[in-house]
């Protein structure tokens, strides 16, 4: 499978997924730490995260995939939203608990 499949894979099968640089317990850097800290803040369930170090492969792929530079990536229902500052913005004007919640019904539907 290649890096793009998976990634796809993943993004379109979980309702939560973060990639970021480390874990949900251990964060390597300080905007995907951040990143946890507003999906803790939303009450964000099941969310799933890919730790970039891990893969090269994937660390490049997902740059690609949402042609977009940076990591954090968040993405919600399958929907690429951003990085850090995005969820930051996101997240002070109410539409990121939105997302979340209606991610979180759909989980438990499952």
């Amino acid at each position: 499978m290649s890096a793009r499949d998976s990634i796809h894979e993943t993004v379109t099968s979980h309702p939560v997924v973060l990639f970021m640089k480390g874990t949900a317990q251990f964060p390597m850097c300080g905007f995907s730490g951040r990143a946890i800290q507003i999906l803790k803040a939303c009450e964000a369930e099941k969310v799933v995260t890919v730790n970039v170090l891990d893969d090269p492969e994937i660390r490049q792929g997902i740059k690609e995939y949402a042609n977009w530079p940076t990591i954090p990536q968040l993405y919600v229902n399958g929907e690429f939203l951003g990085g850090c500052d995005i969820m930051t913005e996101m997240y002070q004007s109410g539409e990121l608990q939105a997302l979340i919640a209606t991610a979180n019904a759909s989980s438990k539907s499952e």
